[in-house]
């Protein structure tokens, strides 16, 4: 589903190259749960960005779904977003001035959805809010906004669901029911979650945790999440064919 092969990413600096990532490589198959963890300045949100297609490695590839994303331009690669990737961030990005259905419906109005109000409002029951449909962001708790946002990621029926530090906001136990809403909307989805997190008690509510040191990876081991599969649980880091 998602693969990574010798990825790089390295910046200009002065006058000599800074690697900010080395030579990642990984799987990650349709269905896992999937944290990636690591200091500040590890590296982490980069590799996010190279998954996603939001930018290009120096060197190396990510294969996601089947299609190489160097062999995209620009407008390929944000097409491919728009009909497989969801993305979740940790400052929820929501529209002021729109309501918690309509916030949801943006998307699946961009898409032609023939019943947007229809889905916008099951998928917020989904995730908890279904009595809360009318309200504006500013009238909902920190929690409850990002549960707005989980439910506007999953509209257009991702493959794959991005977060970046999606309870960075958020406080302890408010955090762990969002990690564990993202657990259960995986398991029912089937839909690929990958979260990008410095926090390793929240990271090991994944099936599998990947951990980033300096743009390197020093370790990709079995979180304590449940397993879906014996191949969701699988830490596999073959090269990509």
């Amino acid at each position: 589903m998602l693969a990574t092969r010798d990825l790089t990413k390295e910046y200009q600096s002065g006058t000599s190259r800074l690697a900010v990532l080395r030579d990642v490589t990984f799987e990650i198959p349709q269905g896992a749960f999937v944290a990636i963890v690591g200091p500040s300045g590890s590296g982490k949100t980069t590799l996010l960005g190279l998954l996603a297609g939001l930018d290009l490695p120096s060197r190396g590839a990510v294969v996601l779904d089947g299609v190489d994303l160097n062999a995209l331009d620009e407008d390929g690669r944000a097409k491919l977003r728009g009909e497989k990737v969801g993305f979740i961030f940790q400052s929820f990005q929501l529209i002021p001035t729109l309501t918690a259905a309509e916030n949801v419906q943006v998307p699946l109005e961009l898409r032609g959805e023939p019943d947007a109000a229809t889905r916008a409002r099951d998928l917020l029951a989904r995730v908890g809010l279904g009595d809360r449909t009318h309200h504006y962001p500013n009238q909902l708790s920190g929690g409850e906004q990002q549960r707005v946002a989980i439910a506007r990621a999953f509209a257009n029926r991702p493959r794959i669901l991005f977060a970046d530090e999606p309870t960075g906001n958020l406080d302890g136990t408010t955090g762990e029911k969002i990690v564990a809403l993202l657990d259960q909307l995986n398991r029912e989805s089937g839909a690929t979650v990958v979260i990008v997190t410095h926090d390793l008690t929240l990271a090991e509510h994944a099936q599998r945790v990947i951990r980033l040191r300096d743009g390197l990876v020093i370790e990709d081991r079995p979180g304590r999440g449940r397993p879906t599969t014996a191949e969701a649980a699988t830490t596999a880091t073959a090269p990509v064919a």
